[in-house]
Formats: structure tokens, C-alpha cells, sequence
């Protein structure tokens, strides 16, 4: 009698990848935001390329909220103290943290008045009320851009009955259906025509109902603020020169009734960090089988073509790597246009489609520490990285659950080896300005995707969105 032998188990590898350091002023380099900024000063600083020395600051908001707001905002400045978990805020000043003068000016704020905000909250109907509110808004934005010398930066600092009663509305539209829009979503999408950077300030911030620390709250802000003004506050290391890191994902218009329509969108790196946001052409799709949409061939190679176009004419350079995250597998039409596209163009590329979803497979350390931030192990032949985890040079935890990995699910191209685009990831996942957090769980391509999507559907198909990041954060 024969007997069938079991399957042998896989084979299971793991390595240590390091944490990817963090360029600040001088070159200087420092694994944490935070701790380079405080003992270095911000990438832009030195050299003085992108360094904003003077940042006007313009408001809008009520009367009340704009001089609360400015409190806080120049009490902060000047650094905030923390506990042993957290890492003290220098400030932002000429001479300190940032090394950004804010300045002030009364013909930078636009008042809310208190019989608009009445009128504003007063209104019955959902819908009607989100709308008044958004033009409103526009109205005031709108003053402010026809100064003689408009402000570089401005915060939307609403008084809380007001953000309670407008921050969303979900309603039912003959055209649109059924739809769900944002304020802050909603108005950054009009912003952008104004070009001037935005801000909302929630008075619970300002007033310290905040639940984060104070610390952690001053270097989210002023990380923001200080990009948004045209700063860099720090830069990547560890990423092959000359390389364009592209983020695809999709996103569905307004409205249950546009379900089936999806617009590809694109956000485009280089070696520094610097990004384009893009808008691809619009795609129907309507296949059962799965929930993510793909592209079809001639839709990959267009696309692709679109972003090397794009490229060339905001980076005055054609990159000699591409490659490009998505979070689903790449169909046999993709692939296949993806690689007309990049023919006799680009020499290298690596299309990576990454799982950032939460993990089922795990490792268990044999220590009492969750699994170290960096960390790859490979179960047969598919790929694991821990983008989370305890950082060991901080003997710090970064994450707010259970650190699970991301997966490497797709790798098509293989002009690099498996290792380095693992390390590109890991550096990547540093690239969010939106913050000063260490790293994320997916990289800023990724990340970036369902950030934009969300404010990208606000803008109407025949205007052009803006392709810099300052205007989605």
C-alpha cells in the first residue's frame, strides 16, 4: 500500500533590514523627525534652497476663534514641553525649531460674522446648510487672494456649532444619488484655484480638549505648516538616484449613481521626495468578480505614458527607473500595458503591488518585545515586512495595535532585487510631511492614494487639480 507523503512545510527566513535614517539641515541624519528637526533644524534650513523665513498667516473664523487661534498659535511657537514618551517641540521661530518668523496682520483675516454663523446653523435642510457654509467659506478665501500681498498660509479656525453643523452631510440627489461629502474635503478642492495653502484649526485644539499630547499635537502642526509654506522638513535617504516612485489607486466620483466610474490616480516621486499629484482619465468599470478596479492595456499604457509626460515637465528630467505600488495584483493587461508604455522610454522598472491590509501571518519574537520595525521574513516565496514595530535605536513601540506586516503580494519587472525595494518601502513610509510620526504602516505612494482620492472627487472632471501635495494635506 503507498502512502501519500505530506506537503512539506515552507520555508521560513527572516532578516533584519535596519531603520532607513532621515536627512535634515547640513545633511545631517537622524532616524526620528522629531529628533533631527530639534537638533539639526528642518532639511530646507541649510542650505537655504525652499526655506521659508517668514510665514504670513491669515485666518478665518470668527472673531472669537481667530484671536484664540493666534494665542495658541504664538504661544506654541515658542516650544512645548513633553513627558518621557514624547520628544519636546522647539518651536518656530527665527531662532529656534523651524527657524520660520510667523507674522500676523489683521488685513489677513477674513471675519465670520455672528449673524452668518446664526444664519449658517439655522438652516433646516442638511444639504442646503453644507452648501451655504462651503460658499461662504469660498467667499471669504476669496477676499483674502485679492490682497496686495495675500498671506502664504491660512487656518480655518470655525467656531464648534458651526463644524458640528457643517463638518458633513449625506443626502439623496436625482443625478448623484446617494452622497456622502465633507467640509474640509470639499473646500480643500476649491482651495486649490486660490493657491494659497489651508488649514483647519479645531477649537478643541486650541482650547486643550485635545486628547494627544501637547507636544505630539505642536509637531503635527507645525510639520504641516512648515511644508505647506514651502519648506522641507526633511528628506529621504537610501533611494536610488534617478528613480520615479509612482502610487496608482482609484477612486469613485460623487454619488452612488457614478458607482461604476473610476478615475486612476497617480502620485509621483523622485529620490528627494518631492511629489506630483495626477489625475488619469476616467475608466468604467463593472466587473463581479472583484471589488478593486484594474486597467486595461491600452488604459496602463496611456496612463504610464501620462505620468513620464508629467515628469518630465514639473522635474525637467525623464527618470531611469520606474516603479510603480498598487495595492492589487496587476491583471495580464496591465502588465502588458505598463510595459508598452515604459518601452524605449525607461530601461528599468519594477511593478510592486503591495497587501497593507491587517495580516493573519505573524511573527512571535521569543522576547518579550513585539516584532522590530524593519524586520523581513519570507514564508516560501512570498514576501512579509513589518512597516511597524519597536524601534530598537529609540527602544520605543510605533504603532496603536498589534503590529501586523504588509505583504508583497505582485513583483513584475525584476530589474531590482527583492531586498532593495523592501528598504525603498520601509524609506518611504517616512515621507509623510502631514505629520511628524517616524513611519507609517504603508508608503507615502499608498498612503497618499486614499488621501487624495477622498479630495480629488470634489473637483469637477474639466478643471485641472493642482499636482502639489500642499494642497491635499
Amino acid at each position: 500500500m503507498m502512502m501519500n507523503n505530506p506537503a512539506r512545510p515552507p520555508i521560513v527566513r527572516s532578516h533584519y533590514l535596519g531603520e532607513p535614517k532621515l536627512e535634515f539641515a547640513d545633511g545631517r541624519e537622524h532616524i526620528d523627525p522629531k529628533i533631527g528637526i530639534s537638533r539639526f533644524g528642518p532639511k530646507s534650513y541649510s542650505p537655504r534652497k525652499r526655506h521659508p523665513s517668514y510665514i504670513k498667516v491669515g485666518f478665518i473664523g470668527t472673531a472669537e476663534t481667530i484671536a484664540s487661534s493666534r494665542e495658541w498659535i504664538n504661544s506654541t511657537s515658542l516650544g512645548v514641553k513633553a513627558d518621557e514618551k514624547h520628544v519636546e517641540f522647539p518651536g518656530c521661530t527665527q531662532d529656534r525649531g523651524f527657524f520660520s518668523q510667523l507674522e500676523f496682520d489683521e488685513s489677513w483675516n477674513a471675519q465670520l460674522f455672528n449673524q452668518e454663523v446664526e444664519n449658517l446653523v439655522n438652516i433646516n435642510k442638511s444639504r442646503i446648510r453644507f452648501e451655504s457654509a462651503l460658499l461662504l467659506l469660498e467667499e471669504k478665501l476669496d477676499l483674502l487672494s485679492k490682497k496686495d500681498q495675500p498671506p502664504d498660509y491660512i487656518i480655518i479656525a470655525l467656531p464648534d456649532i458651526l463644524y458640528n453643523k457643517c463638518r458633513v452631510t449625506n443626502f439623496k440627489d436625482k443625478t448623484l444619488g446617494d452622497t456622502h461629502r465633507d467640509l474640509r474635503r470639499a473646500f480643500k478642492a476649491i482651495a486649490m484655484k486660490y493657491r494659497i495653502p489651508t488649514q483647519f484649526l479645531r477649537q478643541q485644539t486650541v482650547d486643550g480638549r485635545e486628547k494627544d499630547d501637547p507636544s505630539k499635537v505642536a509637531w503635527n502642526f507645525f510639520t504641516g505648516l512648515y511644508f505647506k509654506a514651502g519648506g522641507i522638513p526633511w528628506g529621504p535617504t537610501g533611494l536610488t538616484p534617478g528613480t520615479c516612485y509612482v502610487g496608482i489607486g482609484f477612486y469613485r466620483a460623487l454619488g452612488t449613481r457614478n458607482s461604476k466610474m473610476h478615475t486612476s490616480l497617480v502620485q509621483a516621486f523622485d529620490e528627494h521626495g518631492d511629489g506630483l499629484v495626477l489625475r488619469g482619465p476616467e475608466f468604467t468599470w463593472d466587473n463581479d468578480e472583484t471589488r478593486s478596479p484594474h486597467l486595461d492595456e491600452t488604459l496602463a499604457s496611456q496612463l504610464i505614458n501620462y505620468v513620464l509626460d508629467r515628469y518630465q515637465e514639473e522635474m525637467h528630467q525623464t527618470p531611469q527607473r520606474i516603479v510603480i505600488h498598487k495595492s492589487s495584483k496587476y491583471w495580464p493587461e496591465e502588465r502588458q500595458g505598463f510595459r508598452e508604455g515604459l518601452r524605449n522610454r525607461v530601461k528599468k522598472f519594477d511593478l510592486v503591488s503591495l497587501d497593507t491590509r491587517q495580516s493573519a501571518v505573524r511573527l512571535l519574537p521569543a522576547n518579550q518585545y513585539p516584532p522590530l520595525r524593519g524586520t523581513r521574513f519570507t514564508v516560501g516565496d512570498i514576501d512579509y515586512l513589518y512597516t511597524t514595530g519597536f524601534i530598537a535605536e529609540l527602544e520605543q513601540f510605533h504603532s496603536l495595535h498589534v503590529p501586523s506586516p504588509i505583504r508583497i503580494t505582485d513583483h513584475i519587472g525584476q530589474d531590482t532585487a527583492r531586498e532593495t525595494l523592501l528598504l525603498e518601502i520601509l524609506a518611504l513610509t517616512k515621507m509623510n510631511w502631514n505629520s511628524s510620526r517616524l513611519g507609517g504602516k504603508a508608503p507615502i505612494t499608498l498612503k497618499f492614494s486614499d488621501l487624495v482620492g477622498e479630495i480629488m472627487r470634489e473637483v469637477p472632471t474639466d478643471i485641472e487639480p493642482m499636482p502639489q501635495f500642499m494642497y491635499y494635506m
